[in-house]
């Protein structure tokens, strides 16, 4: 709400079609999965967001149990294969594994896109 306000973007119409509304999507995903687990008593967020110098990025890592679960998330209907590829990023790294994956999306059903990763639509949060 307060980014909305600073850049003049007041309307919901403005919010789901301007520049940032990606940003904004990803903002409101990250601060509902927040929220579930301060409402399960969680206060200690295992929540990490993975960025090397190459400019690869993944929106958000889930740590337990010395595994990573990787999470994208995008605005689009139509997840791909693509939009998980950063995902092999985290093979490289020793001590921990890599566990199932998702993109959270705005596509309506649950979707395979890979042996470890699926599409998740935004409803199941």
């Amino acid at each position: 709400g307060l980014a909305s306000y600073l850049t003049g973007w007041s309307s919901p119409d403005v919010l789901q079609r301007g520049a940032a509304s990606g940003a904004f999507f990803e903002t409101f995903v990250i601060s509902e999965i927040i929220k579930s687990y301060y409402n399960a008593g969680v206060l200690q967020l295992p929540l990490y967001y993975y960025r090397d110098k190459d400019g690869n990025e993944i929106d958000l890592l889930v740590y337990q149990n010395m595994t990573l679960y990787p999470i994208e998330i995008k605005k689009h209907s139509s997840p791909r294969r693509d939009d998980v590829k950063s995902f092999a990023l985290l093979d490289k790294f020793t001590g921990v594994e890599r566990g199932e994956g998702c993109v959270l999306s705005l596509y309506e059903n649950a979707l395979p896109l890979g042996e470890k990763e699926t599409a998740i639509p935004l409803s199941y949060l």
